[in-house]
């Protein structure tokens, strides 16, 4: 049978796509473009199905013949719409085993919108009656590329992540865990209850744990920029559309005062999926200014 990736040209998609097909698995692609999602790089293997989450024709289409369903939505407005669309088709569909993209304290970040998007999909699974693992990742590593200009050229760690600290975690590890539980379901001789798993880093780094390790990459010192949650969604503007700039500031400021920490077992249970050591920050930042 055949395992379908949604989000399949995304960050965090192609590398499950990329390893599904490690793996031998027999992986379906859901793209808007088929065209440029081969040139963009997804295997020649890969069964690419054109159409997206508000299309109910083509998601009729995509998931004939799938078992296994791996949900990954983008930030937009209507982004649980678009995974209720899916799930009642996916369920339509006969599909049984799912792997869900949240996000980690979606049960806590209430008031951030795309947390409480993600959270009330996580409900909505459960109700539904779904075999699913839900992956709860934290703040991303590779979200500081955006900054990383200001950081090599002005000695400023700019991102208002305060003092709780986050459980920083790379896309890498993210996909490889993805792709990890997908095979796991999709080879269960029957379904397997739902789970839950946070997808968290090596370390939990405040703002001034993270200039540092920069101080340390770059030989050089860096600062932390402080917690100016309203230069930071006035300065997100300027490339996002406004309702966006606001959610990530109502997202900075719960990092201010809840942080993104791990809960106790996480990093062992990842580390004993993986059999490796996490992706940490200090890694990500001495390959920045390496190839700088």
């Amino acid at each position: 049978m055949t395992i379908l990736v949604t989000g399949a040209t995304g960050t965090v998609g192609s590398q499950v796509v990329q390893q599904l097909v490690q793996r031998g698995a027999d992986v379906r692609a859901l793209v808007r473009d088929p065209a440029k999602a081969r040139q963009a790089g997804l295997p020649a293997g890969v069964e690419l199905a054109k159409g997206d989450l508000l299309d109910v024709d083509s998601l009729r289409s995509a998931f004939k013949g799938v078992s296994t369903l791996f949900l990954l939505n983008a930030v937009t407005p209507d982004e649980f719409t678009q995974a209720l669309v899916a799930l009642n088709l996916a369920r339509e569909a006969g599909i049984e085993r799912i792997v869900y993209l949240s996000v980690i304290h979606s049960d806590l970040y209430v008031n951030v919108p795309h947390f409480a998007g993600k959270f009330g999909v996580e409900r909505m699974i459960e109700r539904m009656g779904f075999n699913a693992t839900i992956l709860r990742p934290a703040y991303f590593i590779g979200n500081d590329l955006t900054v990383k200009d200001v950081v090599l050229g002005h000695g400023v760690y700019p991102m208002p992540i305060g003092s709780k600290g986050l459980a920083m975690v790379d896309t890498r590890d993210i996909a490889e865990i993805a792709a990890i539980e997908l095979i796991r379901r999709e080879q269960s001789a029957a379904p397997l209850p739902l789970e839950r798993i946070n997808l968290v880093g090596p370390d939990t780094l405040s703002g001034a744990d993270v200039a540092a390790i920069w101080s340390e990459a770059l030989q050089r010192p860096v600062v932390y920029g402080g917690d100016d949650v309203e230069g930071f969604e006035r300065n997100l503007r300027n490339f996002m559309p406004g309702w966006m700039a606001y959610d990530m500031r109502l997202m900075a400021e719960r990092f201010l005062s809840d942080g993104m920490r791990p809960e106790t077992g996480d990093l062992e249970r990842l580390v004993t999926m993986l059999g490796r050591p996490l992706h940490s920050y200090r890694d990500f930042a001495a390959s920045v200014v390496a190839s700088a």
